[in-house]
This record gives structure tokens, sequence and C-alpha cells, in this order.
């Protein structure tokens, strides 16, 4: 058994999401790309997007039948993060539970370690 921390676990929650969302894009997906760029109030921010074509750099893990794409740049960034959903009165969208964060923005967009 390996002590090592998983660069993103995927919440159930987030894998009938994003299950969701690939089966009613148009055309075929190979999963879900998450990258870290430079940006934001606080420094960085997440990416999100759809993968159509693997990038051989990327890490690629596969949790709860999602298979994400971790940007190789972002994998420092993001060792130990959940990817959860949120769906609540006033906002819904995907979250990333970063332990590496030191801080985020007011409005939780961006993120500094």
């Amino acid at each position: 058994m390996s002590d090592r921390l998983p660069i993103i676990k995927v919440t159930s929650v987030a894998a009938e999401r994003v299950r969701f969302l690939l089966g009613k894009r148009d055309k075929a997906s190979l999963g879900i790309r998450v990258g870290v760029k430079s940006g934001g109030c606080s420094g960085l921010s997440y990416t999100f997007e759809y993968c159509d074509v693997e990038n051989p750099a990327d890490e690629k893990i596969v949790d709860q039948d999602v298979t994400v794409f971790i940007d190789a740049k972002a994998v420092l960034y993001l060792i130990g993060t959940t990817l959860d959903y949120v769906d609540e009165k006033t906002k819904s969208g995907f979250v990333f539970v970063n332990p590496n964060e030191k801080g985020k923005c007011g409005c939780g967009e961006s993120f500094h370690v």
C-alpha cells in the first residue's frame, strides 16, 4: 500500500455530474481535463474542460468511473485535492477542496499556495 496522496479524488456527486455533462455533450470525450493557470485576484485559478485528445504529458486518473486528465504543470498544485460538486439555492458548480491552498479570493474563483 502506498502512502502517496492521490493527485485528485472525485466525490460521487461530482462524478455523477461529470457523467451527466459528458453524456449530454454532442461529441464523445475521453473525460475531463483539470489544470491551473495564472490569473484571478489571488494569483492562480483552476481550469476545467472536456478532454477530447489525450496529451501524453497529462497525468491520468480514473476515480468513480470518471477519467480526469491533469495538466502536468498543475500536478504539484493539486496533490491531495478533492473535486466536488455543490448544488445550493444560490449557486451550483464544481468545487476544488485543495489542501495546498494558503488562501482564496473573496469570490472563490482564484487561490494562492
